[in-house]
Parts: C-alpha cells; sequence; structure tokens
C-alpha cells in the first residue's frame, strides 16, 4: 500500500470517527442550567470543546486504522469470507 493510499484512507477514517466522536458528551445549555442568547438554537451545544474532539477522533480513527491496515497486511477478513452471501447458480 501506498503512502498516499495510507493517508487518503486515514482521512477517510478520521472523518467517520469525528461523525461519532461528535455527539458524545455534549449537552444543551438548558442541560446546563446556563442563559440562552437571543436567536440561539435549542440545539446548541453549551460545553463544546472542539480540542477533546478532535484528540478522542484521532485515537478513534487511528485504533480502526491500526486494524484495518493489520487485515489488509495478514487477510483475516478477506472478500472471500463472505460468498456466503452470494447464491449458488441454479443450472
Amino acid at each position: 500500500m501506498s503512502l498516499t493510499s495510507i493517508i487518503a484512507i486515514y482521512a477517510l477514517f478520521w472523518v467517520m470517527s469525528a461523525f461519532v466522536i461528535l455527539p458524545i458528551g455534549v449537552k444543551t445549555h438548558e442541560e446546563l442550567g446556563m442563559e440562552r442568547i437571543p436567536g440561539q438554537a435549542d440545539s446548541a451545544p453549551g460545553n463544546f470543546r472542539p480540542g477533546l474532539i478532535i484528540l478522542r477522533t484521532t485515537l478513534l480513527s487511528a485504533a480502526l486504522f491500526a486494524l484495518y491496515y493489520a487485515n489488509y497486511n495478514y487477510g483475516w477478513i478477506t472478500r472471500h469470507s463472505f460468498d456466503f452471501l452470494i447464491s449458488p447458480p441454479n443450472n
């Protein structure tokens, strides 16, 4: 696997992980007992911490990519692992 492929696949894992991590631990102003600014959405986060989200996303994506890369090298799960999903041809 080339370096550009590694970077591109890791970036995909990072973005997917970000969408998983974003809602974790975020609370609205109402849940925190804070006053809202006029015109603010009810669902706006009151404790948004981008640094923590980036750290968690990076850790999760690194772990997932490590599993992906190990599977790529050792071939634990291949396309042949899913042959049971294809029905045999009728003769």
